[in-house]
């Protein structure tokens, strides 16, 4: 029994150490590569290699250690920023930044406004009882995924569109239902069902993927002194990073937060005995109310609890 506990105990900081450390490990890598290639070429690491062949098994050892140790160590310390990196990409920038954000929203507005305009000008050509064609209908489809891809306040906008995707993400069940999903959130997620929850682990996962690499890239450039190439391959990474990974991988994410919303949130009514809407309506004006319950309590009467589920 405890042979078989001590194997899982060992698969499991296995997998952790390798979650943690994969990126760590592809830059150091790169970095050793680097050095190579500033030193004469990848005979240079033939020197190096000759020389821990030729030390003591321990020393091997402790060397071998030592090298995993801070390869673990630097993915630990990138893993911190994972979510400063990601508040960076969303628009959550130094005031000293203040006038690029002004900038970037003002344009942002401008191509929602025209996004609007089309939308307006396609959905009577697109909606019933109209007859569209293929190319309106296939026009309209890309103008409603790029409105569902901004917040629909004005003022809620955002610098870039990782960060209008999550924004989005997080003000629609505002408008739909009345829930804040910034304070319901932690509450909504204890009463989702594992399927669900992994599903949001793995999307969570994957942005935060992209917002590591982004990191690294950056990281990469660091090893310029040693070859040119360093600069312009942290720069690509860190820009497809940025530019493509994350917010592909943000869109997945809001997309599962959003249905989690949509899918359970009576569930969460049920699990706080607070009585089920009748109608939209309703709902909103019950959310926004369940919503201020959550956030700093209510002391009247109403609502009356439900039974416990």
């Amino acid at each position: 029994m405890l042979g078989a506990f001590w194997n899982s105990v060992g698969g499991k900081i296995a997998d952790r150490w390798a979650a943690v450390s994969a990126g760590a490990l592809v830059f150091w890598l790169g970095g050793l590569l680097a050095w190579a290639l500033g030193h004469g070429g990848l005979s240079s690491l033939k020197q190096p290699a000759d020389w821990l062949a030729h030390q003591p098994a321990p020393t091997q050892l402790a060397i071998i250690l030592a090298a995993l140790l801070g390869v673990a160590a630097s993915g630990v310390v990138v893993q911190s920023l994972t979510t400063p990196a990601i508040r960076v990409m969303e628009g959550y920038w130094p005031g000293w930044l203040e006038p690029a954000h002004r900038l970037l929203v003002r344009r942002m507005a401008q191509r929602a406004d025209k996004d609007e305009e089309r939308w307006q000008e396609l959905a009577g050509r697109v909606l019933p009882p109209a007859r569209p064609t293929g190319p309106d209908r296939a026009a309209f489809a890309r103008l409603e995924r790029r409105l569902h891809r901004r917040p629909a306040q004005p003022e809620q906008l955002m610098p870039t569109a990782l960060g209008n995707t999550l924004r989005a993400a997080e003000s629609r069940p505002v408008d739909k239902y009345g829930l804040d999903a910034v304070w319901v959130w932690p509450h909504l997620w204890l009463v989702l069902p594992d399927p669900a929850r992994q599903e949001l682990v793995t999307a969570r996962a994957a942005l935060d993927s992209a917002a590591r690499a982004c990191v690294w890239g950056l990281l990469f450039v660091a090893f310029t002194p040693w070859t040119p190439l360093a600069a312009p391959t942290g720069l690509v990474v860190a820009a497809g990073a940025a530019y493509w990974w994350a917010p592909a991988a943000a869109q997945v994410f809001a997309d599962l937060e959003e249905a989690a919303f949509d899918l359970y949130r009576t569930a969460l009514y049920q699990q706080l005995r607070w009585p089920l809407p009748a109608n939209p309506r309703e709902e909103c004006a019950e959310g926004r109310r369940l919503t201020t319950y959550l956030l700093r309590g209510l002391h009247g009467s109403s609502p009356r609890f439900t039974k416990p589920p």
